[in-house]
């Protein structure tokens, strides 16, 4: 408990790179000092995290390649000409970052941008930026690789890649929806107001590379799951291909590029899962085991997707995921699933429950943003228990469909 709290805190400062590696091999070291996890325990759940942060590694450097190709700033320079169509496309393109790239990439590369469109136009900059990490949790509920929360749950699953967008994709549907309600309703007044495009900016293309790359990718995540190919080398060979261009081109350094990486993130998460894998072993994974309903009901589901948002706003969602899918896993699919609802919706109500509300803070004052916890807690409220209660019902209705 004492070496999940220290990573915790770690979560929350940001230190430098390499102490947030130090600490996660280190906490991941006390853990397994007790005994608790022994050889083979080890060996399963580093095979199991492993492909994870491989992947994640990845993906990080496909989407830095996308920003340095100029992908991010075309984006940018659409939003700032859209007038009041501005939130619109914010909305529809932080949801499709979300989706293809991870929700990091919408905290940490999007946000900047939608910063920058808002000073340019009329539009308030309170919905712009919280639209960014609202969906930054609420789209990721589509495809396996929108969220690390989603990868670490697929290994328990017997599902593939395209099965599992099968059957979030209601649901995921249903969320964007009512949060774009809850946000043109609390926002009104900003929204009200008439944007204006910037005069005389010049929309920037889409660079095609990229793009082709990117669909390339997602394609692959399908096929690859029919197959048997880990999403991790998928993903990797796109950032072959796009790190050796930017390279080639100029738009990143050698030194860039392997930053870009985040290693020391990786690190820190596989000793997060040494650390969760043990404690799952203990009195906390008994307890929360007592609380994992035995059936797979409406009912059930509804339970283990509250207890996923609990336990995630408690102790943050990747030991959420870690700590509950285990549990959950043998009962089926769709409580699995269900318990992802829980987790990653659930995890956007307080600044403890993800990561990515974090990283989004962070980024958002490093932009020159103002924070505002007001409109972050609220409208968490508003939207996120009914997107549970609702993304569930519709959970268990479209799986007995398909």
């Amino acid at each position: 408990m004492a070496a999940l709290g220290v990573l915790l805190a770690v979560a929350y400062l940001h230190p430098p790179e390499w102490v947030e590696a130090a600490i996660g091999i280190g906490a991941a070291a006390a853990a397994l000092g007790t005994g608790r996890l022994d050889d083979g325990g080890l060996r399963t759940e580093v095979g199991r995290l492993l492909p994870v942060v491989l992947f994640l590694m990845a993906v990080l450097v496909v989407a830095e390649c996308c920003r340095a190709a100029g992908m991010f700033s075309a984006i940018g320079t659409r939003l700032a000409s859209a007038g009041g169509r501005t939130f619109v496309l914010a909305f529809v393109v932080a949801s499709v970052v979300t989706v293809v790239l991870s929700l990091d990439a919408t905290v940490v590369l999007l946000t900047p941008v939608v910063l920058a469109a808002a000073a340019a136009t009329r539009v308030s900059a309170r919905p712009l930026q919280l639209v960014c990490v609202r969906l930054a949790n609420s789209a990721s509920l589509l495809l396996p690789v929108s969220n690390l929360t989603n990868l670490l749950a697929l290994p328990r699953l017997d599902i593939g890649f395209g099965r599992f967008a099968l059957l979030m994709a209601p649901v995921w549907v249903l969320t964007l929806v009512i949060e774009y309600a809850v946000h043109r309703v609390w926002f009104r007044t900003e929204l009200r107001v008439p944007g204006s495009g910037r005069e005389g900016v010049s929309v920037v293309p889409l660079p095609r590379a990229p793009l082709v790359v990117v669909t390339a990718m997602l394609a692959g995540f399908g096929i690859g799951s029919m197959v048997g190919v880990e999403p991790a080398w998928v993903a990797g060979g796109a950032a072959i291909v796009l790190g050796t261009r930017a390279v080639f081109r100029g738009e990143l350094g050698t030194c860039r590029l392997l930053r870009s990486t985040h290693a020391s993130f990786a690190l820190f998460v596989l000793g997060l899962g040494v650390v969760v894998a043990t404690l799952g072993r203990g009195p906390l994974g008994d307890l929360l085991g007592d609380l994992v309903p035995s059936s797979d009901g409406v009912a059930a589901l509804m339970a283990v997707a509250l207890l996923g948002a609990v336990t995630a706003n408690l102790v943050n969602n990747l030991p959420a995921t870690l700590l509950l899918v285990p549990l959950v896993a043998p009962l089926g699919v769709v409580p699995a699933l269900a318990t992802l609802v829980g987790v990653n919706l659930g995890s956007s109500m307080t600044w403890s429950g993800s990561l990515a509300n974090l990283l989004w803070r962070r980024t958002v004052l490093r932009s020159g943003g103002t924070v505002d916890s007001r409109d972050f807690h609220l409208v968490g409220l508003l939207a996120t228990p009914v997107a549970i209660v609702g993304g569930v019902l519709l959970l268990d209705a479209w799986a007995q469909l398909v």
